[in-house]
């Protein structure tokens, strides 16, 4: 039986370590609304009249897990074509996981909060503060997160309640993006390129809603610059075929190969190879199940020399799923031990509830 210990105690236990950084997961979406960013919940709120029978894939395999189905189309497609099946079939499989990507993503468009105001004041200076241990005045960490939403991006950029005039928790908000040279008056943003983003340190490994692949460059759609909700301007994109830059693969090795494809997903993913490779820092797991289709940033911690994995539980500790989480977790300690016999991996485990991510 592992031991459960609060939020704040491992951050004591943390204290000695010079850079804390935070990898968040899907919990981080579902702690501000449980019925919005759960995958049932996107089930039952996509749109499949164009393809009822994608729908009944999921019924069949008894998931509402966009990724597994995804993941199961495009082995389907690859092992018929060996079998000599025909390839209207093949071609059909291969193209139902592409445009099941792109149900996943209208579907969180369509779900997704209308505006930063959804949000109350409360909720914000509650993550604010949880995040300031990693991305604060006072620390040098990096966040890192696997969710496509825009609830991160607004707890960073909301500084100030314009009618109260009120502070909050203050952030570094660096995310490699700015103002392009010569074309100030767009009404986005573009990132700056890994030789210009060693500053940057929040990084969304699997893409996200607001950032949009322009081919010759990486676009930011933001509120200040036009004055549309983020969402507004997502969901108008996409409408125009334009969609985020989104890593929806089935696999973990199908998502490493997206990551590599794109410069910024790819410095993401660079840096927090790197920052895992540091004996003197720590990294803090929140609302993730450590699933092995994301197995591409989870062996870097096994690879890594960081000595503390601080992982949040919720609920139980003993439940089944809680119990596939410690189980994964030994595996990494397990393979720090083959891979890097020195530097011995502890995992601690904390109640994801006392760490008062939205109150």
């Amino acid at each position: 039986m592992s031991k459960l210990i609060t939020f704040e105690e491992a951050l004591t236990q943390a204290s000695s370590y010079t850079n804390k950084h935070l990898l968040l997961g899907n919990g981080f979406s579902i702690a501000y609304r449980y019925d919005i960013f759960t995958y049932g919940s996107l089930l039952e709120e996509a749109d499949f009249s164009a393809l009822p029978e994608l729908r009944r894939v999921f019924d069949a395999m008894g998931t509402v897990d966009f990724e597994e189905v995804i993941r199961a189309l495009q082995s389907s497609g690859t092992i018929l074509e060996q079998y000599g099946s025909s390839k209207t079939l093949v071609d059909k499989l291969k193209l139902d996981s592409e445009e099941l990507k792109t149900i996943l993503v209208q579907t969180i468009a369509g779900k997704h909060p209308e505006a930063p105001f959804d949000v109350s004041e409360d909720q914000y200076e509650k993550v604010r503060k949880f995040l300031a241990n990693f991305i604060g005045e006072a620390t040098k960490g990096n966040v890192y997160t696997l969710n496509y939403d825009l609830l991160l991006y607004w707890a960073v950029m909301h500084d100030e309640n314009n009618e109260s005039k009120k502070k909050y928790t203050p952030l570094f908000k660096n995310d490699g993006f700015g103002k392009e040279e010569g074309n100030e008056s767009a009404d986005y943003v573009v990132w700056h390129g890994e030789t210009s983003a060693h500053g940057q340190r929040i990084h969304y490994l699997h893409g996200a809603l607001h950032l949009f692949d322009a081919g010759k460059e990486l676009k930011k759609f933001t509120w200040i610059n036009t004055g549309k909700r983020l969402i507004e301007q997502a969901r108008s994109a996409m409408d125009k075929n334009m969609f985020p830059l989104f890593v929806a693969e089935g696999t973990s090795d199908q998502k490493l190969e997206k990551i590599k494809h794109s410069g910024f997903l790819y410095h993401s993913y660079k840096s927090f190879s790197t920052n895992l490779d540091n004996s003197k820092s720590c990294l803090f797991v929140y609302g993730h199940s450590l699933a092995t289709n994301d197995f591409h940033i989870l062996t870097k911690i096994a690879h890594g020399k960081i000595p503390h994995l601080f992982i949040s539980i919720y609920g139980d500790i003993d439940s089944d799923e809680n119990c596939e989480i410690v189980k994964s977790a030994n595996a990494l300690v397990e393979a720090r031990k083959n891979l890097r016999e020195t530097y011995p991996l502890e995992v601690v485990y904390y109640d994801a509830s006392t760490a008062n991510v939205w109150a």
